[in-house]
């Protein structure tokens, strides 16, 4: 029998479950935290890092009052250019947003209230999905930013058992890296691969 990771231990934050997001997202929805649902939305379709999700741009993602079903990125940590799509429910509420603030092209998508011309920061960002966290009665030391671009990559990894495919979808350069990130065994990883090629 193998040990059990301790995620908290290693730094790796624990990726949200499926009925997790869809009490989250009910929340948010009740309380109208618009420019929440649009972060929460946009953080799991994309996958992406906090450092390229907070960089994004109201042009990035729209033009002309409509959200692109499908976004090229470059990766500022890997250089690597990813591509992610995003839903028709999350098309919805980013438009909801940018129509609320009256957002601009060249503006942040998620811009900051207090510092001009900033996005909101990495610790914000953080403290939202903790508080995320504690709504749910769940610790939120185990959660943080990394949760929300696990959260998809772990569903499509329980859905397809294709590494190589959520290796892809996180822009990894080395697929060692995502075997660590969904938190399973090497062996495990090995022969599921094998398994996948037959």
């Amino acid at each position: 029998m193998k040990p059990e990771l301790n995620h908290n231990a290693t730094g790796v934050k624990r990726p949200f479950k499926l009925e997790e997001i869809w009490r989250i997202r009910t929340r948010i929805e009740i309380q109208n935290h618009l420019m929440q649902l649009a972060l929460l939305n946009l953080a799991i379709d994309s996958k992406l890092r906090s450092c390229d999700l907070l960089s994004l741009k109201v042009r990035d993602v729209t033009t002309l009052d409509q959200v692109f079903e499908r976004v090229q990125l470059t990766q500022k940590k890997t250089g690597i250019e990813v591509q992610f799509e995003i839903t028709p429910r999350t098309q919805q509420s980013i438009i909801h947003w940018i129509q609320e603030v009256k957002l601009q092209p060249s503006d942040y998508l998620f811009r900051s209230i207090r510092r001009s011309n900033q996005p909101i920061s990495y610790s914000y960002y953080r403290s939202i999905i903790r508080s995320w966290a504690e709504q749910l009665g769940l610790d939120s030391d185990l959660y943080g930013t990394h949760s929300m671009r696990r959260t998809k990559a772990t569903l499509v990894y329980a859905r397809t058992k294709n590494i190589r495919a959520v290796q892809l979808l996180l822009g990894h350069t080395k697929i060692d890296n995502t075997i660590r990130y969904l938190g399973i065994e090497i062996e495990d990883a090995i022969k599921i691969s094998r398994e996948t090629d037959c």
